[in-house]
């Protein structure tokens, strides 16, 4: 008889999860190896992200503007499917005049209250703005600041898409069950959600569709990073607070939620997988050496793979890994000139 047994969920998935071997991992020193890796990753990545729904016309509403000094602010509507819409902040700078650069800014996980974080709008929320400060997370202001539109959505269950839930739960867990059940991925749901959103702000008359980049941080960067492989639209990306593996962040206790996963993704899909697909398109990586849910020492060394990628592909340049010394925040030094250099 055993000695000893294990009673624990978590034991067992941390067993199970060391014992993961990778299916079709990106090659990274073969250039035709890798070219025709990339042309079946779409397919792969389609049959991990399962039925999505079907597409429904935005029907765009304006709510409400606002003047915010070198920019406005607008609050916009648009529907994603069926029964459902998503609301967002557009911001556009009062100088732009003709189409240029734009950026879909996405939110972390942090408090919950989602596009506010993002754009700054903290109510006189003390605990919001203190937040804001000390994460840096009111990029997608920043960035109308330096002239860019702006669109910042709620992904579901977060801001205005929040229904109530104990406030020791998260809301994402309890809707990944509900979209389990209809058979579908809750972060598949979000990225479609995100495409819809890049279509409403490539037919923005201000707005250049080949200049449109993406940002996020923390599960902003995790749906950045899923985007920008899925969705070409996005011309350059900075994922911050999340690159690593599905190895050591998933090994961390309580570090996923229900808007992160999708069903039998590991063996099948890496963080360095998804990044190998966005290339040569421009990607920039924020890691914080004291992020204690990705650790740096795996984000060093899945960066350096990545750059493999990138320099077979002759895109050395089109690859940054800002490495700044604090924890799980946005960081912004480089990122800002990042898109400045390539939208």
């Amino acid at each position: 008889m055993p000695t000893s047994r294990n009673f624990s969920p978590w034991r067992h998935f941390l067993h199970e999860l060391a014992g993961v071997q990778p299916d079709d991992p990106v090659p990274v020193d073969d250039v035709a190896e890798l070219r025709a890796w990339k042309e079946r990753f779409p397919t792969r990545l389609e049959a991990l992200l399962g039925p999505l729904p079907s597409a429904v016309p935005p029907e765009v509403e304006v709510v409400s503007s606002e003047d915010c000094g070198r920019y406005r602010r607008d609050k916009i509507v648009f529907d994603v499917e069926h029964h459902l819409s998503s609301p967002a902040w557009l911001l556009v700078p009062h100088d732009r005049e003709t189409p240029g650069a734009a950026v879909l800014a996405q939110h972390e996980h942090g408090l919950g209250r989602g596009k506010d974080e993002v754009c700054a709008v903290d109510g006189g929320d003390d605990g919001l703005r203190e937040h804001i400060r000390t994460h840096r997370s009111d990029y997608g202001h920043q960035l109308a600041e330096r002239g860019y539109v702006v669109l910042a959505t709620d992904l579901r269950t977060f801001g205005e898409r929040a229904d109530w839930n104990p406030p020791h739960l998260y809301a994402c867990d309890l809707t990944h069950v509900h979209a389990a059940m209809l058979g579908r991925n809750l972060l598949a749901l979000d990225l479609w959600d995100l495409a819809r959103a890049l279509d409403v702000l490539c037919a923005h008359p201000l707005v250049d569709p080949a200049r449109v980049g993406m940002v996020g941080l923390s599960v902003g960067g995790t749906v950045t990073l899923f985007l920008a492989a899925w969705d070409t639209r996005v011309k350059a990306a900075v994922v911050s607070g999340y690159f690593s593996s599905w190895a050591s962040s998933a090994a961390v206790a309580w570090n996923m939620c229900g808007s992160q996963v999708l069903h039998g993704m590991l063996g099948r899909l890496e963080h360095v997988d998804l990044a190998a697909a966005i290339a040569p398109r421009p990607l920039l990586v924020e890691s914080g050496t004291r992020d204690d849910l990705f650790p740096i020492d795996v984000a060093r060394a899945e960066m350096a793979k990545l750059a493999r990628v990138y320099d077979r592909l002759d895109a050395a340049a089109h690859l940054e890994h800002d490495v700044f010394d604090d924890g799980h925040r946005w960081n912004g030094e480089r990122a800002y000139p990042f898109l400045d250099h390539w939208l």
